[in-house]
């Protein structure tokens, strides 16, 4: 509660709770290995997790130009997290994809995140955070027409 006792909104606790969240990533990481990750780098490699994508429409995902998209995927791909490839459809095109050492970076990120529910679950329960993931996901499914939406930065 606020001083006031207005309950604090929704939308501010959130945000709160992804930047408790991102900042603990952050902050293990090294421990995992991961030395060079920038944030950036998660939205990139979520785009890619399924399937290969463009740097336009990277460029679109993260708000950002083609040629910043571009600085931010050669970068990851000099550290190994994705690879350009040509596209099967069109050998001018290239797509964008996980490398193996992204896969790594993307397992070692759920495994950190599940420690970090589990450090939620020590203090309100497990029941809580299973039901609290829940309620999350039945908004997020009504609002956008039955599917998860892209993560995607803060314009």
């Amino acid at each position: 509660m606020s001083t006031d006792d207005k309950p604090v909104p929704i939308a501010r606790l959130l945000a709160m709770a992804y930047r408790h969240l991102i900042d603990g990533l952050h902050g293990r990481l090294p421990e995992a290995g991961f030395t060079d990750v920038r944030p950036a780098y998660g939205f990139v490699l979520l785009a890619v997790r399924d399937r290969p994508t463009t740097i336009v429409d990277l460029a679109a995902l993260l708000g950002v130009t083609k040629q910043a998209a571009s600085k931010l995927v050669a970068a990851m791909d000099d550290a190994g997290y994705v690879r350009r490839t040509t596209a099967a459809t069109d050998a001018r095109a290239k797509n964008i994809e996980l490398a193996p050492r992204g896969v790594e970076l993307l397992n070692a990120v759920e495994t950190i995140y599940g420690d970090l529910e589990a450090e939620w679950a020590a203090t309100i329960g497990k029941a809580a955070v299973d039901r609290l993931r829940r309620d999350l996901s039945s908004v997020l499914l009504v609002a956008h027409e039955g599917r998860l939406p892209e993560v995607r930065p803060t314009p």
